[in-house]
Order: C-alpha cells, then structure tokens, then sequence
C-alpha cells in the first residue's frame, strides 16, 4: 500500500496503490488522498503492559517502523482492536502490526486486519 514507482502506469497524475485484493489478482490505484484512514481493525492483541483491554485507552499507535507515532483511541470491537487516530494516517496496509505505546511503554500490539476510511 501507498507504493508509486515501478507501477508501469502513466497516468497524467501520481497514483499510489491503495488496495491489494491477493484473492482476485488485482491491484486498485488511486490518489494519495485516497491512501489516508482515520483508523484501522487490528486482529490477535498482545498486550505487554497490561492483562487485558477492558476500557477505551489514549495511545501512541505506530503502524510502520520508522512511524513517529500518532495519538490514538484504542477499543475493543467485537473480536477486534479498533484504533482510531486523531489525524488520517496514510497507507495503514493489512498485514502489517500496529504497536501501542503510552510515553516509552508498550502496551501492546496487532495486526492490522483492515482500514478504517
């Protein structure tokens, strides 16, 4: 998600990919406003910090690696962590692990199932 070059596509704008359907065998391309989520669902918790999660928590929610981190609302909903951000983050992709911090702990962490739009 979010990749520009190697595409092979010219189009008379940038585009990114903004969705992969590995099912299907296809790729959808879109804007780079397209590739923003307010939030995503994450699947299989492991939370470090604390038993469980009973109640909405204020986090740092990193979905990348070299991510700064942005403030977000962590949930439970359903089987599901919902993570819902204070700003749109870009190219949240399924798959990856979105990881939870408060100052320098880890709370815990996920992976993400998929994109809140």
């Amino acid at each position: 998600m979010g990749q520009r070059k190697g595409l092979g596509l010219a189009m008379p704008e940038p585009v990114y990919v903004t969705e992969i359907d590995a099912a299907a065998n296809t790729v959808r391309v879109g804007s780079n406003k397209e590739l923003e989520h307010k939030g995503v669902l994450a699947e299989n918790p492991n939370w470090i910090a604390i038993e469980n999660l009973k109640e909405e928590m204020n986090v740092e929610a990193k979905i990348r690696y070299n991510d700064p981190g942005a403030p977000a609302t962590i949930k439970i909903h359903a089987d599901k962590v919902e993570v819902l951000f204070a700003a749109p983050q870009r190219a949240a992709t399924p798959g990856q692990s979105v990881v939870f911090y408060q100052q320098d702990v880890v709370v815990g962490g996920a992976v993400i199932h998929s994109a809140i739009k």
